[in-house]
């Protein structure tokens, strides 16, 4: 049998992030409020727990790209520069592929729909192309272009101002989120640019030096909880001043309760410095607490955490399914059906509330469960090169 080293915290953290990410695209497929086109953390239509709902789920994807820059520090570990350069090139195109095909595809079941949105496993992708790149670099001029990244990114807030020519396309894949049309009526949205995720994946990778073998277990969870906690306090401070870290300041509310939800309210598109200490720090914390911690509960979300990609996609397709079961069990037909101008083909006004979008959410976790330890037993066992592409 071969025997892969795993870090127990890491994929339990990686699993978490993955159930909760489960949560915020079952919200797509099934709320009412979305199909009507509701935005959960706009005030004036939401309500405290379903802006909750969203709002957890705003770890996942700073904690997912941080953990993937573990995950190259890891594999490096057993390769060369050079090797890992070209593994990073390699399945950041693949992931790229994936993005514009199999995963648009599992969310809109057709080619036709008009709106391609460019998400996380885009940006993974390209992350991963330029660190190819990166990684020749040596690591302390690594560490400080990912801090320089991060910390100073926001800066280039002010240059928002996109046009439709190929250099308004490439500022907004670097940094501006923005819509482009092609044709009377097809469009991409750029809803990840890079500049932010590659020095948020640099830092990961930075992160993973206290992950090596000989580095003290004591001294890695008081370096965690430093950093964890220094970056909550940074964030509460930087947040509190409203004057740099975010695009979009809080303010006060007519309820205390959504003062408090515009106070974390963050951008995520682009991911704001506030918004990475809000996410990155409790990650952090969690790590350094749960190191030692054992239980079978703990190896079951862990499960998640070792197969990410595959669960990723499975997760897509079988909400999908389930959605359309749904659909069509509760006495609607295809004619109803608008692959063109609606996501997933679903029409407006259709969908559930939200307690039963949670019902959804706990079943769609419970049946991927299963696939997902198959998966895991056969990388566990076999040495496939493509397994470390899925």
């Amino acid at each position: 049998m071969i025997k892969n080293y795993r870090i127990q915290s890491i994929d339990l953290l990686r699993g978490l992030v993955m159930i909760i990410m489960a949560l915020d695209h079952t919200r797509d497929f099934f709320h009412l409020d979305r199909s009507i086109g509701n935005d959960p953390l706009d005030f004036q239509t939401t309500s405290p727990v379903l802006f909750m709902t969203r709002w957890i789920t705003h770890y996942c994807a700073p904690v997912f790209v941080f953990l993937a820059g573990a995950s190259i520090f890891f594999a490096g570990r057993r390769k060369s520069t050079k090797e890992i350069s070209f593994f990073l090139l390699t399945r950041g195109l693949w992931l790229i592929a994936l993005e514009w095909t199999v995963i648009y595809f599992s969310w809109q079941n057709n080619f036709l729909y008009s709106i391609m949105i460019l998400q996380v496993i885009w940006a993974i992708g390209l992350s991963m192309v330029f660190f190819s790149v990166l990684i020749y670099l040596p690591r302390k001029i690594l560490f400080g272009l990912g801090i320089l990244i991060v910390f100073g990114h926001n800066l280039l807030d002010r240059y928002d101002e996109i046009s439709d020519n190929l250099g308004g396309v490439i500022w907004s894949v670097l940094h501006v989120r923005h819509p482009f049309t092609w044709g009377q009526s097809h469009h991409i949205i750029v809803a990840y640019p890079v500049i932010p995720w590659i020095g948020t994946m640099i830092l990961g990778f930075m992160f993973g030096e206290l992950y090596k073998s000989d580095f003290d277990a004591d001294r890695r969870k008081k370096i965690l909880l430093q950093l964890g906690f220094g970056s909550i306090v940074l964030f509460v401070l930087l947040r509190s001043l409203n004057i740099y870290g975010d695009a979009s300041p809080w303010e006060y509310q007519s309820r205390t309760i959504f003062t408090v939800l515009s106070f974390v309210n963050t951008t995520k598109y682009p991911p704001s410095l506030l918004y990475l200490l809000m996410t990155i720090g409790p990650a952090m914390i969690f790590l350094a607490y749960v190191e030692n911690m054992k239980s079978k509960f703990f190896n079951h979300i862990s499960i998640f955490g070792r197969v990410p990609m595959f669960y990723y996609i499975l997760h897509f397709y079988l909400l999908h399914a389930i959605a359309w079961i749904l659909f069509f069990a509760s006495g609607h037909t295809t004619s109803e059906l608008d692959f063109i101008n609606r996501f997933a083909g679903l029409p407006k006004n259709y969908g559930f509330h939200l307690w039963q979008v949670y019902l959804v959410w706990a079943s769609v976790i419970f049946i991927l469960y299963f696939p997902c330890k198959w998966y895991n037993n056969y990388k566990s066992t076999h040495t496939h090169w493509w397994l470390s592409y899925v």
